[in-house]
């Protein structure tokens, strides 16, 4: 009752022949002499407590969602770290492939559409006769001439053989070597067709299926390491690092097919 008075609060003594229902105790009396004078002054009245203590407005603002917890366990940690790099090597294969499609689409003479151009030397200049294929970087220079051509310049005279079956096994569309002398082979690059571009998005939108495949193989063969459970936040986490790395794909072949003008 001390503890009452010091919060202001009365407690009207029942008379003794008044009976109190046995669900009627000393903390409903409080709580309600609370909402009485809560009601009369505002929310300013503070909340007495059975020691007579002052309680503090209640808030959750130090409370993390669920949604927002991270992965304590070292364990949990260290799948979802080789999860997100497994994921992100398939989406970064997808803007490599990608990059040489729009390229191509764009109708830009560039260096760039002779990358993925690889040349296999002959085993004759390596030990235990291996064959050893190269970037095409490593042997020759490649430039444009008038914006409509690429010229490849071997280093070394015969290496040009090899080059120019290197070009040929690419199959990159539209490229034809001819050759200008000892050391030159000159590429004319087509413009595009409206074929052509709708093929290119066409390669890019299986190659966008091909790269979501290896990221919801990567997440279930993680799930399946870690052993997590369907409802756990370490599965939670793996979902939502899935889900973003398949938006990140869907968001280049939406690039893609705005640059192709494909429909």
């Amino acid at each position: 009752r001390m503890s009452l008075l010091r919060h202001g609060l009365r407690l009207h003594i029942l008379p003794t022949a008044s009976r109190l229902s046995p669900t009627v105790t000393l903390t409903n009396l409080v709580q309600r002499a609370y909402a009485s004078k809560k009601a009369k002054h505002g929310s300013s009245v503070e909340r007495p407590t059975a020691s007579g203590s002052k309680c503090g407005p209640i808030t959750t603002a130090s409370l993390t969602p669920g949604s927002q917890q991270v992965l304590s366990d070292p364990a949990e940690r260290e799948e979802h770290a080789r999860a997100s790099a497994a994921m992100t090597s398939s989406v970064e294969w997808f803007r490599r492939e990608v990059a040489q499609l729009e390229t191509r689409a764009s109708g830009r003479v560039t260096p760039r559409l002779l990358d993925p151009v690889r040349v296999s030397l002959s085993p004759a200049t390596h030990e235990e006769g291996e064959t050893s294929k190269v970037r095409l970087e490593e042997l020759a220079t490649v430039g444009v001439r008038d914006g409509s051509s690429l010229v490849v310049t071997v280093f070394e005279q015969q290496n040009l053989k090899h080059v120019q079956d290197a070009l040929y096994d690419a199959k990159i569309q539209g490229v034809i070597p001819q050759r200008v002398d000892e050391r030159t082979l000159r590429i004319p690059i087509p413009k595009p067709t409206v074929e052509a571009r709708l093929a290119a998005y066409s390669t890019a939108s299986k190659q966008a299926e091909s790269a979501r495949v290896q990221i919801r193989r990567q997440h279930q063969a993680s799930v399946k390491r870690g052993k997590f459970p369907k409802r756990s936040i370490a599965n939670d986490e793996l979902q939502k690092l899935q889900d973003h790395h398949i938006a990140e794909v869907d968001a280049i072949l939406a690039r893609v097919k705005k640059s192709t003008g494909a429909r």
